[in-house]
């Protein structure tokens, strides 16, 4: 039960985060996602094989601290953009900007959950899985969000040197999983997670 608790949260939180790039891209003129149908909290059409299900399935074997993994991307297509560095820049943006607000929710919510209740350890994997994956995605390179947000302050000649270099940024996620250096790179964002007292924000219940 405890397990079934967590991958809901994990798949809740990485389903958000891609739905999330999918709704600004159609504010700023992009009808992709909606096109292709990844504007929804459907599970299946957002199942990748490597970050949804072997990743999990692997940190829960080799008795990992957390679990973490990934969606597969919704698409976009930054020619329909009416402007288009910003639609890059807030695209990019609106993955991690959702982890941040999802931790701050499950923060909200265990400042008022009965800590004699089985609901703060969910709440808590909840926070830091939210941050890791805000974290995570914000690291400059492809096909991270990071390199989006960067890359939106590139001339359009870079910007498309980023663009084809996301087809191959999955494999390089995939070389750094078999060499087992994704969890150097994971384990610290854990720690740093942890270690963010301020997320448990105990100020909105005084004792």
């Amino acid at each position: 039960m405890e397990l079934f608790g967590i991958l809901f949260i994990l798949f809740f939180s990485i389903i958000l985060h891609e739905v999330s790039h999918g709704v600004v891209a159609a504010w700023n003129g992009d009808p992709t996602a909606k096109v292709m149908r990844r504007l929804t909290l459907n599970p299946l059409p957002h199942v990748d094989l490597l970050g949804t299900v072997f990743l999990p399935l692997l940190l829960f074997v080799t008795k990992a601290p957390f679990l973490f993994g990934w969606a597969k991307p919704v698409p976009f297509n930054p020619r329909y953009f009416r402007r288009a560095r910003l639609g890059l820049f807030t695209v990019g943006l609106a993955g991690p900007a959702m982890n941040v607000a999802l931790a701050f929710f499950f923060a909200l919510v265990l400042g008022f959950a009965d800590p004699a209740s089985a609901l703060p350890p969910f709440l808590r994997y909840g926070i830091s899985i939210n941050l890791m994956l805000a974290i995570f995605n914000m690291i400059p390179v492809p096909p991270l969000d990071g390199s989006r947000v960067v890359g939106a302050f590139f001339p359009a000649s870079w910007r498309q040197v980023l663009f084809a270099l996301d087809r191959w940024g999955f494999f390089l996620l995939l070389i750094l999983l078999s060499m087992g250096l994704l969890h150097k790179v994971l384990i610290p964002i854990y720690e740093l997670t942890e270690s963010s007292s301020i997320f448990h924000i105990s100020f909105i219940k005084s004792d």
